[in-house]
């Protein structure tokens, strides 16, 4: 029997191995009945949450500590009453805040990551510690400084307060997203630069098109986190506003709780409301997230 022969035998012989992230078995047994329910409990108190937010939100008597996995008495009224105490305009605050808030966040990262990773200057670990600093600072120490600052910007003299920059400004430069851009730009290999610089390529080009499209992944991890971080500030939007009117969802669903006039019910269509778009930006984008985590896990 030829070598060849021996070892397709054997490979026929050798069970098929099923290998799982969670290593499951595929043959009942104790091991497997105590991961199923295992699971089933990380379901339960992972999406109770949800399921409380989506029955109440169309229940006519809803109660937040009631769990259904239907509503009872469906109706509207809630999302009517939401819409009166002007949910609506605080949803649009949200939107345009988180919207060009993220768009200078990232930019912000991006240009910064590029410079960090790709370019050699003195002061550099400096000018990355100053970022980290942004994650290390809670809001409640910067707070009375901060609203200072916004009531009046140094240098232009500028007063912020009451504007959606007021907001969007201090969320530009986040730690995290340029930490992240700065670790994926530093694994572009070099060969690719030095061709480029060959072929005539300037800086914005070498950056737009050929640094950039190799690090869509980390672009999708600060765009889920960047998102989120945004959208669910709720100290800043307080502090840059000169009135209720200036307030973002976040902040008005603590109003509609404070509301001795409305229910369970209103408030839990409220967090329906902004629950909604963080869904949709996380589907969009859970691609992008899965290959940046699995592309940080796997380098080096």
């Amino acid at each position: 029997m030829s070598t060849l022969t021996r070892r397709a035998a054997a490979t026929r012989a050798t069970p098929t191995r099923f290998d799982t992230a969670l290593a499951w078995s595929p043959r009942p047994g104790p091991g497997l009945v105590l991961r199923i329910l295992l699971c089933a409990l990380a379901l339960f108190v992972f999406a109770a949450p949800f399921l409380i937010i989506i029955t109440g939100a169309f229940s006519e008597h809803a109660q937040a500590s009631r769990l259904s996995l239907l509503p009872t008495e469906t109706t509207l009224q809630n999302f009517s009453v939401a819409s009166d105490r002007g949910i609506w305009e605080y949803f649009a605050n949200s939107l345009v805040i988180a919207g060009g808030g993220l768009l200078l966040q990232m930019t912000v990262s991006v240009l910064a990551a590029y410079a960090l990773a790709r370019r050699r200057f003195r002061g550099r670990a400096l000018v990355m510690g100053l970022f980290l600093l942004t994650m290390m600072l809670p809001e409640e120490i910067i707070a009375v400084p901060l609203s200072v600052v916004l009531g009046d910007l140094p240098v232009l003299g500028l007063d912020l307060k009451g504007t959606v920059f007021g907001v969007i400004l201090p969320v530009g430069a986040w730690g995290f997203s340029v930490l992240v851009m700065t670790e994926f730009m530093k694994e572009v290999p070099t060969e690719i630069e030095e061709s480029a610089r060959l072929d005539g390529v300037g800086e914005f080009r070498m950056l737009w098109q050929i640094v950039l499209p190799l690090c869509r992944p980390a672009l999708g991890v600060i765009g889920i986190f960047g998102y989120l971080m945004i959208w669910d500030q709720y100290l800043l939007p307080i502090i840059a506003a000169n009135s209720p009117d200036d307030y973002t969802l976040t902040v008005a669903l603590s109003i509609l709780r404070a509301d001795v006039e409305v229910g369970s019910g209103v408030v839990l269509a409220g967090a329906l409301v902004a629950l909604v778009p963080s869904l949709i930006v996380y589907f969009c984008l859970q691609g992008s997230l899965v290959r940046g985590i699995t592309a940080g896990a796997t380098k080096g």
